[in-house]
């Protein structure tokens, strides 16, 4: 049975930092493509980072330079460091998984990934 389950979520003042993160099981981790993806009150998901089976990584304009993702495959674990941040930051995040492509990666798109968290929290106030 998959499970992904992310901790990590809270409350932080504009500029702080969080580190949310991502533990995975019951499917073949270090195969598959991993993301973090959220969601704010009244909008679409949105995705923020993602982390292919070999390392490459994308970003979202929005959290470029400030947000870095990564991977323990030993651990099969999932983070995102998140620094500066901002309150249009503040959403309900989201670990997503998908068996990675044998060509490209699956990227930011929410509908590319077969598996969900159940979300954090994160608020960040002015």
């Amino acid at each position: 049975q998959v499970q992904l389950v992310e901790s990590g979520g809270g409350s932080v003042q504009a500029g702080g930092s969080l580190r949310l993160s991502c533990a995975a099981s019951g499917f073949p981790y270090s195969f598959y493509s991993m993301a973090w993806f959220r969601q704010a009150p009244g909008k679409e998901r949105e995705g923020v980072a993602a982390i292919e089976d070999d390392g490459s990584t994308r970003y979202s304009d929005s959290v470029e330079g400030r947000f870095t993702i990564s991977r323990n495959n030993a651990r099969r674990t999932l983070t995102l460091q998140m620094n500066s941040l901002k309150p249009e930051d503040t959403a309900m995040y989201y670990c997503a998984a998908a068996p990675s492509l044998i060509y490209g990666g699956r990227g930011l798109i929410a509908n590319a990934y077969n598996y969900w968290g159940q979300g954090t929290q994160v608020t960040v106030s002015l």
